[in-house]
């Protein structure tokens, strides 16, 4: 694993560390899920493409902006109206520059499934704060995936598993999860190259086929142009995760929009 990725992982446990022991009556209250699977499905029938937009200060690095909760929000607004069909808020305050009061004042400001992205690795992190949906990503939790699975479902998230070889996918086919994101970026190197979903996606199409399953796949990472996101779904991709490319524009509205509308569903 990189060192930058070591790194997180450690400042991480750290601030897991950190917790006061959360008791029942401290939780976040509970609140209706935004179904995320559904609205998939309506961009889809649309003939537009499932774009998840994210929020995203900074990445190992490379740093985009600077977002406190208000441009957060405004950025999630700006999301919303070019068709996004989630918002994905980083929480990691270190190296990502991160915050829960983003994703709290996003989670407020629109109507769409909101991700939070973390590197979630103790139970307590998931009574921090509400989200529709969390990643939890198979290479790190290994072993200890299914049940962070089971435990998410549990207390009303929709688990967003991301896998970034075949063995932690098989890993992930695993569980109970209905979203496997696949990572184009490679947590030895940190090297992008989007062949990754080309050859994971159709493993998990015949898994499917074979055990009767129906999993949504997301394309995570890389994505930088209409194109980017035409080759994936060619891939079979059913909805794309792209951060940078949108942080990096001048215009968040006119790129989530552009991306929204690069790719036309022939089924």
């Amino acid at each position: 694993m990189h060192d930058s990725i070591l790194h997180i992982l450690n400042t991480t446990k750290t601030r897991v560390q950190n917790f006061a022991d959360i008791h029942t009556e401290e939780m976040q209250p509970q609140f209706q899920k935004r179904d995320f699977i559904a609205a998939v499905a309506a961009l889809r029938a649309d003939g537009r493409v499932p774009v998840i937009a994210e929020i995203k200060p900074a990445s190992p690095g490379k740093s985009f902006r600077e977002i406190p909760p208000a441009a957060a929000a405004e950025l999630a607004w700006e999301m919303e109206e070019a068709g996004a069909v989630a918002i994905s808020v980083l929480t990691e305050p270190g190296v990502f520059r991160g915050s829960l009061e983003n994703l709290k004042e996003v989670r407020k400001t629109v109507c769409l499934p909101v991700l939070r992205k973390d590197f979630i690795i103790d139970r307590r992190q998931l009574e921090e704060t509400g989200s529709d949906l969390i990643l939890l990503i198979a290479g790190i939790l290994g072993p200890e995936l299914d049940n962070f699975v089971d435990i998410a479902l549990e207390k009303g998230f929709e688990p967003l598993v991301e896998v970034h070889n075949k063995e932690e996918l098989e890993i992930a086919l695993e569980t109970d999860t209905k979203l496997i994101g696949i990572n184009n970026r490679n947590f030895e190197t940190l090297n992008i190259d989007l062949a990754t979903t080309e050859v994971l996606a159709p493993l998990i199409r015949e898994y499917d086929l074979d055990h009767g399953t129906s999993h949504i796949i997301l394309s995570e990472s890389g994505m930088s142009s209409p194109a980017d996101v035409r080759r994936v779904m060619e891939a079979g991709a059913d909805a794309v995760l792209i951060g940078s490319a949108l942080m990096e524009s001048d215009s968040v509205l006119e790129k989530t929009k552009e991306f929204v509308q690069s790719f036309c569903w022939r089924e």
